[in-house]
């Protein structure tokens, strides 16, 4: 990273070397101390691994309540709470104890997510003081179980056409709870099935016959153990994975609920029926609710990157003890971590886990700061949640995409339960799709980019916000992003005037930054350019919109990749010099340009890099995977894993 113009022969290379325990603090960084108790409960608990796959699927789910229950009795799961209620006060350490758990059994992760996390969450921050008193206390010590009811079988992403109702009936002072037809049915609800006693349940507010938009209930769901009166709960049944979870759907037939049982932080129905709120438009205080729960997706995005971590453990771990082939006939079997091919499987997601590692630090720190005031304005809230989203996006996939590759860089072997492989492919599948689908979350993301992350938008139903994105919008950002200031930009930065892209140092962090800040920004103003055109042409905006979402998803996924880039050069750039820093040096220096010779085909076709620049990059990619690979098992036991999570003694020793 220090390296300003040119690639570094290899004869002048130096091998950094790398201290595991202090790069361990760097990773683990303020929170050291929770993640410490995160990883003495995984070891506590160990035994859950087998039982997962030992017990029948009510056993293990009663395994998992009681693992839960008991970390919860640590004060692990209980740090996002407020001190009063006997949590800990720090949403930050909640979420770094989130992450570290992903390194264990991820139906204990997704049971703590769901109880603490959706359920709790919704609680604490769509609730006000008569809710607090009343739940949280025992919510925190897993006393009381309940679920975050808002996904119907009609409506996933879509929550603002719910079809469950809430009537308030003005007589008896309650609100009426109501299924409309199947397609209204709360599904795949965590807790559900088993042991939830209360349900926070999203529904369409109906007060003196006017509809009022979403809002959020508390419903007892079980009483006494048993499912409560109007009340039909199904068991989802056995899934692709975390079948410690107990998934299931959930119908209301004119269930009633005290008019208390409103979470009531942004709105309220007085006994007489009169419906209040602080935000007047109905669209705001919609987006402002749903704001709140960005917790989750910060949550799933950095369990997405420890999840693959632990898959990239066992792999490296393997690939220096396993030998296939001689490479002559005279020496002993080649270890696989020696063949080109396998370093190039293996170590830019090694680079890649890296680099998203420092873009959950950096969005942890703002969910930290928006939720504890420092930071708490609208916009940044609105830069959270863009930034949250992508984020977990990108997380997740890659989570998927590493598990894959190091299950197949593992052979057979990989393919035995007992290394864990099996569990962690079927567990972490759904972190692509749950607490936002990734495509849907990536629209989110392009929004903010069109509307500068403006509010505006949240004042629209979806066809108003299509409109909006499709037509006033468009032309700051083609102002903003047009050809020639974004190339003024670049070449502020680095030498070379327009051919700025063909003198810098592939190694010059700006250099790498340019190049990902020119894909985004060019995208930008192709994705601005082709709306425009089609509102021009008098089409229907959502049309419009429908047919470059294509472009709008690469947008936003360009965007992210840029920010995740500038996330790890920044966190190179502040350490002291050290072994450490060169080696995390080397593998910023991997990840930037691994993406870039990823997408080499669009630096190509927009003018921004040669063919000969092209092969290069290639070829430094090659040496860079050399110069890491001495480096992989230190930097993989720097996560800091418990050896009884890796559970898989053949591959690992």
């Amino acid at each position: 990273m220090a390296i300003d113009n040119a690639s570094t022969p290899a004869s002048d290379h130096v091998q950094p070397e790398v201290d595991v325990r202090a790069l361990t603090e760097v990773l683990d960084g303020e929170y050291a101390g929770i993640r410490d108790l995160v990883r003495t409960n995984l070891v506590t608990h160990a035994s859950v691994l087998e039982e997962a796959e030992e017990l029948g699927i009510d056993a293990f789910r009663e395994r998992v309540r009681e693992v839960v229950v008991e970390m919860a009795a640590t004060g692990q799961t209980g740090m996002g709470f407020p001190g009063e209620y006997g949590g800990g006060g720090d949403i930050g350490a909640s979420i770094a104890a989130f992450e570290t758990l992903a390194f264990g059994d991820l139906s204990v992760l997704v049971k703590v997510g769901v109880q603490f996390g959706l359920f709790g969450g919704a609680i604490l921050h769509l609730g006000t003081e008569r809710h607090h008193k009343a739940h949280l206390p025992d919510l925190i010590t897993g006393r009381l179980m309940g679920c975050f009811a808002m996904t119907e079988t009609g409506h996933g992403s879509d929550v603002q056409s719910l079809g469950t109702r809430a009537r308030y009936d003005a007589a008896t002072q309650e609100f009426v709870i109501t299924t409309h037809g199947d397609r209204a049915c709360k599904d795949y609800i965590g807790n559900a099935a088993r042991h939830a006693e209360l349900a926070v349940v999203f529904a369409q507010l109906e007060v003196g016959g006017k509809a009022e938009g979403v809002h959020a209930f508390v419903v007892p769901i079980r009483v006494g153990g048993e499912v409560a009166p109007g009340v039909r709960i199904e068991d989802d049944g056995r899934k692709m994975g975390l079948n410690g979870v107990d998934n299931g759907r959930i119908r209301f037939d004119d269930v009633r609920v005290p008019r208390e049982a409103l979470l009531n932080r942004f709105a309220d129905v007085t006994a007489d029926g009169l419906y209040e709120s602080s935000i007047e438009n109905p669209g705001r205080r919609f987006f402002t609710m749903l704001g709140t729960l960005v917790q989750g997706r910060v949550s799933v995005g950095g369990a997405g990157v420890n999840a693959a971590k632990v898959a990239l453990a066992i792999a490296t771990k393997y690939a220096v003890r396993r030998r296939q082939f001689r490479a002559a006939p005279d020496t002993e079997e080649q270890l696989l971590l020696d063949y080109g091919l396998h370093q190039r499987r293996l170590l830019p997601l090694l680079a890649r886990t890296y680099a998203l590692h420092f873009a959950q630090d950096a969005v942890r720190t703002q969910l930290h700061d928006v939720f504890s005031g420092l930071d708490d304005d609208a916009h940044a809230r609105r830069r959270l949640e863009s930034r949250a989203a992508g984020t977990k996006a990108l997380a997740t996939w890659h989570a998927t995409r590493v598990i894959q590759e190091c299950r197949e860089a593992c052979g057979g072997a990989g393919y035995l339960t007992v290394n864990r492989f099996a569990a962690l492919k079927g567990d972490s599948d759904v972190f692509t799709t749950f607490e936002g689908d990734n495509h849907v979350l990536l629209q989110l993301v392009a929004k903010g980019l069109l509307t500068h992350y403006a509010s505006e938008f949240e004042d629209l139903d979806q066809l108003g916000t299509v409109r909006h994105v499709t037509g006033l919008a468009v032309e700051t950002v083609m102002e903003k992003t047009s050809a020639h200031k974004l190339l003024e930009r670049v070449r502020d930065l680095l030498p070379g005037g327009d051919e700025w892209d063909r003198e810098a140092g592939l190694f010059d962090p700006e250099y790498q930054l340019a190049m990902l800040r020119y894909r985004e920004e060019h995208m930008l103003a192709g994705v601005a350019r082709r709306l425009k055109r089609g509102i021009d042409q008098k089409r229907d905006p959502g049309d419009v919109f429908s047919q470059v979402q294509d472009h709008v998803i690469a947008v936003a996924h360009a965007h992210v990749e840029r920010l995740v880039l500038e996330a790890f050069v920044d966190k190179v750039r502040a350490l002291p010099e050290s072994g450490n820093k060169d080696a995390l040096g080397l593998l910023c220096d991997l990840f930037a340009l691994s993406t870039i010779e990823a997408d080499r085909a669009w630096f190509m076709e927009h003018g921004r890099l040669t063919v000969q620049r092209s092969k290069t990059i290639s070829r430094e990619v090659n040496e860079l995977c050399r110069k890491v690979r001495p480096l992989a098992v230190g930097l993989v036991d720097a996560w800091g894993i418990p050896p009884e999570m890796l559970r898989a003694p053949d591959l690992v020793g």
